[in-house]
């Protein structure tokens, strides 16, 4: 699977980060940006006070947690403090990569999470390039979307409105790509037997799972 779409956040989880993003000071987002990037960064970041996770972070990495399908597709080790991002008319983000290493940790995966609804602005689209073609991502608020970190990417053009999200990246205990998208289908196949209360056939799967998972795991 080249990316995958999950729900993340709530609708009054929502409510609560645009209302406390209304108050966040934002600053030019080429302050964050590394190399080629910067030059093609056109938006706006929230200012943060100190490196230590903010209550919005908190509420983000408590979400992920507990999601399954994200846990079992992106097999997270360590996730980066996410960047909040605006977007008003005329800013976009044109064609990246993103950096290997930030903050210490390998990007093996970025995740965007929209927290403005769809409706409320034209444009902004997250266009990602794959080899089976582009792919143009625009979600409803409380989604996220997880990539590969090494693909080029870009957010098109606003147009009208405010598009706002979340953006972090993720080091994957399973390293190779090929590895962890066979382990995610192996982790939905244990779910279908559970579902359908198949006892041998749920042991086998899950034996394969976690025997695989011990050969490629860096814990």
């Amino acid at each position: 699977m080249e990316f995958n779409i999950l729900p993340v956040l709530s609708p009054e989880e929502v409510e609560r980060f645009v209302t406390d993003l209304s108050r966040a000071t934002f600053v030019d987002g080429k302050a964050t940006a590394v190399g080629a990037a910067r030059e093609a960064k056109h938006n706006l970041q929230a200012e943060r006070s100190a490196a230590n996770s903010s209550a919005l972070d908190e509420t983000i990495f408590a979400a992920l947690q507990r999601n399954k399908e994200f846990q079992s597709f992106a097999f997270p080790k360590r996730i980066l403090p996410p960047s909040y991002a605006r977007y008003e008319p005329g800013m976009q983000y044109g064609t990246h990569i993103d950096g290997a290493v930030m903050g210490g940790v390998r990007t093996d995966l970025a995740m965007t999470l929209f927290l403005s609804s769809p409706e409320t602005y034209d444009g902004g689209e997250l266009v990602i390039e794959f080899a089976s073609g582009e792919q143009e991502i625009k979600l409803a608020a409380g989604e996220a979307v997880v990539y590969p970190a090494t693909t080029l990417h870009r957010v098109a053009p606003v147009t009208r409105g405010t598009r706002i999200v979340a953006v972090t990246w993720i080091q994957c205990a399973v390293r190779e790509e090929r590895v962890r998208s066979v382990l995610h289908d192996l982790s939905r196949a244990v779910s279908h037997a559970e579902a359908a209360k198949d006892a041998p056939q749920t042991l086998l799967l899950s034996k394969c799972f976690h025997n695989l998972l011990r050969c490629v795991v860096e814990p």
